[in-house]
């Protein structure tokens, strides 16, 4: 198929409306295979406006006389509105954004086609590799190795083809204990706590049935995993789904470790809402944030109504659960819920930036991301098909990533000082998440991206982002490194509305972007006052 087939019209006459703070463009409209181009008349701007098709969320049209007028819904929140001349030219339009942005086949994708001046394909693709990570355990403990058992993801098509494991446990056990697990997310690790010598692992849920199934490989697994802590140690299996949900999934399945076959395990659960109750709770938020004729009274009743702070809230509380447990009890950690690619991805991650200072610097946050999120297999091909505007009834998308970003969002406000990286990256993740021209968020695993060849043929989001003109946006200037854990107030009076995500195209109270310029400014003009002052040994004595 060649994209000029679904391009009815390559161009109009048009005026393109960005928002409340920004002046209308005027120019010749242009639709490619990728983009909405927009190119003002010689009298305005040389700035050529352009916007990425995948970015489209929905789309509607209206024509009225010899004109017509498209709106168009972004997954980045934004709300654009194009007035085009002539009926004919609003419709083929609209019908080849509609076509354009829908595509399914990812090869045909904009980042297979992207290429930068200044970056190298498969730059930055090796940055974050499994081995890296288990070198950092491997110089805690000797009870863990790296497995490639799964090289060819025949024991688990989610996970990357090396996994860190028990060192007791052979290749065997491994395939055995996976195919107990669904998806075969058998427990890995997913962070080693070196203070307590304790572990953070994840999994999917085990398949136990109505028959109350058991699989000794497994149960050896996690035997091993406390014979590998220090003497005495215990675990806890956190499942985030409620104890009714795992016993209903045990009629079709699924189920929980029985604690006679687990000893040493305690299981508790803390329900966290995932797929769609997530995605409507987004959707009525951005709902409500894009309302601006509604009373105070109205704002904070659908604030309240759409509970998404209390989804940040079970969050972050989850995720200190599971932190709590290996700082200050020196207990083990088994997260998981039914497939293990959702809700058990936002605890592991958030546990580690909690307790790990490494995971809180702009190395090891994207660090985290590509391993914690992207090689651990969340969906992201799925969940972020569309955003909050989509007219589509929702079937696998779910904001679980944004949700974590909001979080991580919570934890920067309550700790200024403790992040490397400020609102900025967080942002250009929520962005690049939906729609990117790089390649890093495609596909919904590893497998899937071998197959497409995606860390060959297209750049990674990293390269990108480590750029020095990049930096100084993505960068917190006010950042000293702390060395203790970060424990989160979760009380409904520490939580905030994200409103550099939320609001920012609709009530901009400064541009972001100036006001990031003026924290850098005064930082580097403080690092230039010391950097002059003399050393105490060459100043005069002090009274």
């Amino acid at each position: 198929m060649e994209f000029s087939e679904l391009i009815r019209t390559g161009q109009a006459q048009a005026e393109l409306l960005r928002g409340p703070e920004m002046p209308p463009l005027r120019g010749t409209l242009c639709v490619t295979g990728h983009h909405l181009l927009l190119s003002p008349g010689p009298q305005a701007t040389p700035d050529l406006w352009l916007l990425l098709l995948r970015s489209v969320d929905s789309i509607e049209k209206r024509v009225a006389g010899d004109a017509g007028t498209i709106t168009l819904r972004c997954k980045d929140l934004r709300v654009l509105q194009l007035d085009i001349e002539g009926v004919e030219a609003t419709l083929d339009i609209a019908r080849s954004i509609e076509a354009l942005s829908s595509l399914e086949s990812v090869i045909t994708s904009f980042p297979f086609f992207y290429r930068p001046k200044g970056l190298r394909l498969g730059e930055s693709w090796h940055f974050h590799p499994p081995e890296r990570y288990y070198k950092r355990v491997a110089r805690e403990t000797r009870a863990w190795r790296l497995s490639e058992a799964n090289e060819d993801f025949s024991l688990c098509p989610s996970y990357p083809r090396a996994v860190i494991v028990p060192r007791a446990v052979d290749d065997d056990a491994l395939a055995r204990s996976a195919r107990f697990r669904q998806g075969g997310r058998f427990p890995v690790l997913s962070y080693y706590h070196a203070p307590s010598g304790t572990v953070l692992l994840r999994s999917s849920q085990p398949l136990t049935g109505p028959q109350k199934r058991r699989c000794t490989e497994d149960e050896e697994l996690l035997q091993a995993v406390l014979a590998g802590a220090r003497p005495g140690a215990r675990g806890f299996i956190v499942d985030t789904r409620s104890a009714q949900a795992a016993k209903q999934a045990r009629m079709t399945g699924g189920g929980t470790e029985a604690k006679s076959a687990y000893p040493g395990w305690k299981r508790l659960h803390r329900p966290l809402e995932r797929g769609r109750p997530l995605q409507e709770s987004f959707v009525h938020l951005v709902e409500a944030c894009g309302d601006l004729e509604q009373s105070m009274d109205r704002w904070l009743s659908r604030l309240d109504g759409c509970r998404w702070l209390s989804h940040v809230k079970e969050a972050l509380s989850t995720a200190c659960l599971a932190a709590q447990g290996m700082e200050w009890e020196g207990a083990c950690i088994l997260v998981h819920g039914a497939e293990g690619t959702d809700s058990t991805l936002l605890v592991t991650s958030l546990a580690q930036l909690i307790l790990d200072p490494l995971s809180r610097t702009m190395a090891g946050f994207q660090e985290l991301i590509e391993r914690e999120w992207i090689q651990a297999g969340h969906p992201f091909q799925l969940r972020c098909a569309h955003s909050a505007f989509s007219h589509t009834r929702p079937k696998h998308e779910a904001p679980i990533f944004l949700l974590f970003l909001d979080c991580v969002w919570q934890l920067g406000r309550q700790f200024p000082l403790s992040l490397e990286f400020g609102e900025g990256m967080l942002l250009a993740l929520f962005d690049h998440s939906y729609a990117s021209p790089f390649g890093t968020f495609l596909c919904n695993s590893e497998k899937e991206r071998c197959l497409c060849e995606v860390r060959t043929r297209t750049h990674s989001l990293w390269s990108g982002l480590n750029q020095p003109k990049e930096q100084r946006k993505l960068r917190n200037p006010l950042y000293a490194p702390n060395p203790l854990a970060i424990w989160p107030s979760v009380e409904p009076q520490s939580l905030r509305l994200w409103q550099g995500l939320f609001l920012r195209w609709t009530h901009p109270p400064e541009p972001s972007e100036v006001a990031w310029e003026k924290v850098w400014q005064i930082a580097t003009d403080q690092e230039k006052t010391e950097g002059s002052q003399p050393t105490d040994s060459a100043s005069e004595p002090q009274p």
